[in-house]
């Protein structure tokens, strides 16, 4: 985090976003660091998610159905923009990398004059664990 001096907490916030690639809660990444006895203020947690979200390191998703905000660390070299799936019954999110949308992407653009933000794009159903219950 440039210009800016770097704490114990900080750093650990960031090095756990750096080392999961799901997406995660502020209160799953309080509760990690709880697990480590790292003390570390709710408010800090937001604090740096919300500058990391500002240097382009971390992605935010906010989930529509009141499932707060979810954060994802941004690898250059692996994370790229693409579509989720959020299933409705367990809440798992998961990233989804498809030609099919990729092709209606260029559909929607070329027809329609709009560009999606993918990052951001969110389609709701079930998983393959729970389309049965």
């Amino acid at each position: 985090m440039r210009g800016q001096y770097s704490t114990k907490q900080r750093d650990a916030i960031t090095n756990f976003l750096k080392t999961t690639s799901d997406h995660v809660s502020a209160s799953e990444i309080i509760a990690h660091l709880k697990e480590m006895n790292i003390s570390v203020g709710s408010a800090t947690v937001y604090r740096t998610l919300d500058k990391l979200e500002k240097d382009g390191l971390v992605r935010k998703m906010t989930i529509g159905d009141g499932g707060g905000a979810c954060y994802q660390y941004i690898s250059q070299a692996e994370c790229h923009q693409h579509f989720h799936l959020k299933c409705l019954g367990c809440g798992k999110l998961i990233h989804l990398d498809c030609e099919f949308l990729e092709d209606m992407e260029k559909h929607i653009l070329s027809h329609h004059g709009f560009t999606i933000s993918t990052g951001k794009t969110v389609i709701y159903g079930k998983c393959e664990d729970c389309k049965d219950a």
